[in-house]
């Protein structure tokens, strides 16, 4: 017996190992984004337009209810000349909420499937677009993942030639045989690795990612050798309990309703500087299977639970929002004076506490503070504008990127200087 030759199949199975091993890679992250709306509003087709930092959007062409006997839908058509216009790969997003049964077990809701991505794909054709992709949303739960592979065998077909991917929840990546064997069938997957809980309790703030739990579910999506993207949030919503810490209601869209007496209101936000974080350390190094991020979802003036343009922009480049707030005096007219608290920067501003307001002569005539400000005289040639207690609408509550706002008014006599200074927070 050769005493040293244990220890020479040891060395040599560890630098197979490590042969086998793939090193890290460096460098700018492909960037994408969803667009989820179900109308084409001139604001969504005017974001579409600012979207050129992106390389290229997923975009909602439908939304199918299984649970329902008869199978509905909500088809979004694709805006053609849009989608034209903006010069870069899109895909066709389904989402496809929960099914009871068993794909195997029901041909007819495989068809109607089949059906609805043949006919999307179709569209797209018809309408001068090149689809890159066919990406199926839809939350299965892990002891179905074989059906599920299933169904995405099945939708191939109908899909060709544009590629088909699905959307991956983390849980899916500890059924490794199953997941494996999905995976088999695909062109590839986006991990989402958002919202993944729901919310409990009337604790504090709800975070939809969490960095740490991110980077781990990355590393393990890696070892399945699959290239995939990771999908990130920039979207927020509200959630509100009653006394006894029951979940009473959600809302994404809209003024927030008044719930009563002894409700709490948490947020649930996705984190701008936590985000630029991952950016930051994947744009170092990374695994080569992950091809890119997809944001969810694509920034539209009006939407007020989701970033705006300046950050999101800040944050791809992996730097962490900044807010810029300044006081700006206009003239529309001769003799009157606005007041505007305007947000320059790349994140969102809190109000300020108070704003100091000065002129030069003694011409003054009247004012009056607006936006849940008040005004009190401090001198002949001086106010101060004071901020009332807040409201309970969360969103009034900070100055987004982009946002000016007139706080006051002043008139005068005759055209007068005005200085504005925004005094620090108290103490």
């Amino acid at each position: 017996m050769n005493p040293f030759r244990p220890t020479a199949l040891l060395l040599l199975g560890l630098s197979l190992a490590a042969c086998q091993e793939e090193p890290p890679v460096h460098g700018p992250l492909r960037q994408e984004a969803y667009v989820w709306q179900r109308e084409w509003s001139p604001a969504v087709r005017e974001s579409i337009g600012q979207a050129r930092d992106l390389a290229g959007l997923a975009v909602l062409a439908a939304e199918i209810d299984l649970r329902p006997r008869t199978p509905s839908v909500i088809r979004i058509p694709l805006d053609g000349p849009t989608l034209k216009s903006y010069g870069r790969p899109v895909g066709a997003a389904l989402r496809v909420h929960a099914f009871p049964g068993r794909f195997v077990d029901d041909p007819k809701m495989v068809q109607y499937l089949q059906n609805l991505v043949r006919d999307i794909v179709a569209e797209a054709r018809a309408k001068g677009l090149s689809l890159s992709e066919i990406q199926m949303d839809y939350d299965c739960p892990e002891w179905k993942l074989e059906d599920y592979r299933g169904l995405l065998l099945s939708l191939r077909p109908s899909a060709a030639p544009v590629p088909i991917r699905f959307t991956a929840l983390p849980v899916w990546l500890y059924q490794v045989r199953a997941f494996r064997k999905l995976l088999e069938v695909v062109d590839g997957y986006v991990l989402q690795v958002h919202s993944l809980e729901p919310p409990h309790g009337p604790g504090g703030p709800i975070a939809l990612t969490e960095p740490k739990s991110a980077r781990a579910w990355v590393e393990k999506a890696a070892r399945f050798g699959k290239p995939f993207r990771v999908a990130l949030p920039t979207y927020s919503y509200q959630v509100a309990f009653d006394a006894k810490g029951k979940l009473i209601g959600i809302l994404a869209e809209g003024p927030l309703l008044s719930f009563g007496e002894g409700t709490t209101v948490r947020s649930a936000t996705s984190d701008p500087q936590a985000m630029a974080g991952l950016i930051r350390g994947w744009t170092e190094k990374r695994p080569k299977e992950l091809a890119g991020v997809i944001w969810y979802r694509l920034p539209v003036a009006g939407d007020r639970n989701n970033w705006s343009w300046p950050t999101l922009r800040a944050v791809m480049a992996g730097k962490a929002p900044q807010p810029g707030l300044r006081a700006e005096a206009r003239r529309p007219e001769p003799g009157l004076v606005e007041i505007d608290l305007v947000n320059g920067g790349s994140a969102e501003s809190p109000w300020p506490p108070s704003v100091q307001v000065r002129w030069s002569n003694d011409t003054f005539i009247a004012a009056d503070a607006l936006a849940g400000y008040s005004l009190r005289r401090d001198g002949a040639r001086e106010v101060r504008l004071g901020r009332l207690g807040g409201g309970s609408n969360a969103r009034d509550r900070a100055l987004r990127p982009g946002d000016r706002r007139v706080v006051a008014w002043l008139r005068f006599k005759v055209p007068t200087e005005v200085q504005v200074e925004l005094s620090p927070p108290a103490g």
